[in-house]
């Protein structure tokens, strides 16, 4: 019998979301864990604040009888300090500026492609086989630069967000309807932002599909919130959400790691005949995929109603404009 060997994932950016997928993949026990973050300063002392939240989550998952090892490595803005990634399986990368109040995903280009464009020529040049998560805002176009500065793969670059969008869906739905999520069949696609498209054409509800379950003026009061969901969490705590991005993300990392061959909505790089049914060409957009141990394993092609179809191009032109944006730009 050989020794097991447990995966490791790295994180890059130990902010809010980072911790929480930190958190919850240790408290799983599924994978050691390195977190990468810049120190912070002040006038007379410099904070290693990665360091101590990898202790302080070593010490939680020890009481949760957990044996995951968790590290933490201070990095400088100029690329410096990724040495450790070496050997890592996955990387998530959520470092970036944060969405703010009246802040929109465009106004996060120009900042964060400089961080992802370091972080990426990292992980290409430390992990060259691992599978990168991105989770940094505006997602779609920060994948895209990723996928670009790593030279990966199309299957080992995907974004976190339909995940994310899609349990918010599920969450609105499960209240109103007074029924569990697990009884919830739904997919919400195209880019993350509010242009997103929920499919009311193939959810159900214990397979009774939505546009039965319930009338079209609550159906349509979900959809709308759900695609604001993230701005509604701004306005209420000043600052994005983390508790249900971290755990979407550490969900499409537990799929991956344990081969599950489970379909779920990330943003992905479409081409092909992926690309000619969807209608994007050179773009990253969330399409369910099938996720197992070497990453997006397989585009699932989903029929959509005219309407659907309406909304799915709006949001697609809606990330196209982005990528464009950030090429007009030099930064790409």
């Amino acid at each position: 019998m050989t020794d097991y060997q447990r995966p490791t994932v790295s994180i890059i950016g130990a902010g809010n979301v980072g911790e929480h997928v930190a958190n919850i993949l240790a408290i799983k026990g599924l994978a050691n864990i390195k977190m990468f973050d810049l120190p912070r300063k002040t006038e007379d002392k410099v904070f290693e604040v990665v360091k101590g939240k990898a202790l302080d989550i070593k010490q939680m998952a020890t009481s949760l009888h957990s044996d995951v090892e968790v590290e933490g490595f201070s990095v400088s803005p100029e690329g410096e300090g990724y040495e450790p990634l070496e050997g890592s399986d996955i990387v998530v990368v959520t470092a970036g500026f944060p969405r703010r109040p009246g802040m929109s995903r465009d106004d996060l280009l120009s900042k964060n492609v400089g961080i992802i464009k370091t972080v990426s020529e990292n992980i290409a040049k430390y992990a060259p086989n691992a599978i990168v998560i991105v989770v940094s805002n505006p997602v779609d176009v920060m994948a895209y630069a990723a996928y670009k500065f790593t030279g990966f793969p199309k299957n080992r670059v995907l974004g976190m967000a339909g995940v994310l969008d899609t349990a918010r869906f599920k969450s609105f739905l499960s209240q109103e309807l007074g029924v569990s999520v697990r009884n919830i069949n739904a997919y919400v696609i195209g880019g993350h932002g509010d242009d997103m498209v929920p499919l009311l054409s193939v959810s159900s509800v214990a397979g009774v599909p939505l546009t039965k379950a319930l009338p079209e003026d609550k159906l349509n009061e979900i959809v709308e919130r759900t695609k604001f969901g993230g701005g509604e969490i701004v306005n209420l705590m000043g600052t994005s959400a983390y508790h249900a991005p971290g755990s979407s993300t550490a969900y499409m990392v537990e799929a991956i790691l344990q081969d599950r061959k489970e379909i779920m909505p990330c943003s992905v790089y479409l081409e092909g005949d992926d690309a000619r049914f969807y209608e994007a060409e050179d773009v990253f957009v969330g399409v369910p995929v099938k996720l197992g141990r070497d990453g997006i394993e397989e585009v699932v092609k989903l029929d959509m109603t005219d309407e659907e179809r309406q909304m799915w191009r709006k949001s697609v032109s809606s990330v196209k404009s982005g990528i464009e944006r950030i090429k007009e730009l030099g930064l790409i």
